[in-house]
């Protein structure tokens, strides 16, 4: 069964490794489009149970301390009950993020260390019963290079071209072919540069000046800065849920520092300078222009 014999209403699935991913990326775009009618899941492949406490404020927190799986199992709810979404566990454990030199080996059974059938196996039965439209999910760095990213990457890519074949995966659901895949651009250059030099102008201090500078760098030696490897080809016109994403992020009390990064400049800043989340096309089964500003373009 393919996308373009459904009926009208439009779903739309977003693939993310870990809670709180899915907050920090594409967040106002979900609840912009669950705002008008869109069926939004969120299908998060791991537990977060390796996760650090990244809020000040929490580090005396017990719960965490004791079960920080079961922190975040509440704090994912919290959020998506923000952006009006649904939100599925596909059942992995959290692989961590190794530091150090040399990088020390991934803990056994971690999500990163599956066999990609195995690892996309729920992901494909998710997509049979919910029938999205269109999949989000990282690209091929994972958006930054922690290994549960990239393995989301994979199982998304591996589910939205095993997910319609009937020899593919046989035995956990009718098979169902989404009609588009997109990488986010949480990360864009082109978006930081624009907010940089806005707040440059307007005399406030820049907290992308660091970032920018490393881009610059691996320019001048000629690598390609991983977040500009693909190009925007769609702006989802989102600013109006700037503060949603906001508050979905701030639901996530073991991982999202309240004062830290995401908050250091306004959403209304943001909002008057670059009122859009950016992704990139990578695969259509229907025709649609380039640059769009729906994901739904062509499907509608």
């Amino acid at each position: 069964m393919t996308a373009s014999s459904t009926s009208e209403q439009l779903r739309l699935l977003a693939v993310h490794a870990h809670p709180d991913d899915e907050s920090s990326k594409g967040a106002a775009t979900m609840a912009m489009y669950a705002a008008n009618g869109v069926e939004v899941m969120v299908a998060t492949c791991t537990d977060g149970s390796r996760g650090d406490i990244q809020n000040p404020a929490m580090e005396d927190a017990p719960h965490p301390k004791r079960d920080m799986a079961g922190a975040r199992r509440l704090e994912m709810a919290n959020a998506a009950a923000v952006l009006g979404i649904r939100q599925r566990w596909l059942g992995f454990v959290d692989s961590g993020l190794p530091e150090g030199d040399p990088l020390p080996a991934l803990p056994p059974g971690c999500f990163a260390l599956q066999p990609l059938e195995r690892a996309t196996a729920p992901l494909v039965r998710l997509v049979r019963d919910f029938k999205p439209h269109v999949i989000i999910s990282y690209d091929e760095n994972g958006g930054y290079p922690h290994p549960d990213h990239i393995m989301a990457h994979k199982v998304a890519v591996e589910a939205f071209e095993a997910a319609g074949d009937p020899a593919r995966y046989p035995g956990i659901g009718e098979p169902w072919q989404p009609s588009k895949l997109y990488y986010d651009r949480a990360f864009s250059p082109e978006r930081f540069r624009a907010l940089h030099f806005a707040l440059e102008e307007a005399g406030l201090q820049s907290p992308y000046a660091e970032r920018l500078a490393a881009w610059l760098e691996a320019d001048a030696e000629g690598h390609t800065p991983p977040a500009a490897a693909h190009q925007t080809t769609t702006q989802i016109d989102c600013g109006d849920f700037f503060g949603k994403r906001d508050e979905a992020l701030k639901a996530h009390k073991t991982q999202i520092d309240p004062v830290g990064f995401f908050f250091a400049v306004s959403s209304d800043f943001q909002r008057t300078v670059w009122p859009w989340e950016d992704y990139t096309l990578i695969q259509s089964k229907v025709e649609s222009e380039l640059p769009e500003k729906d994901l739904f373009a062509g499907i509608r």
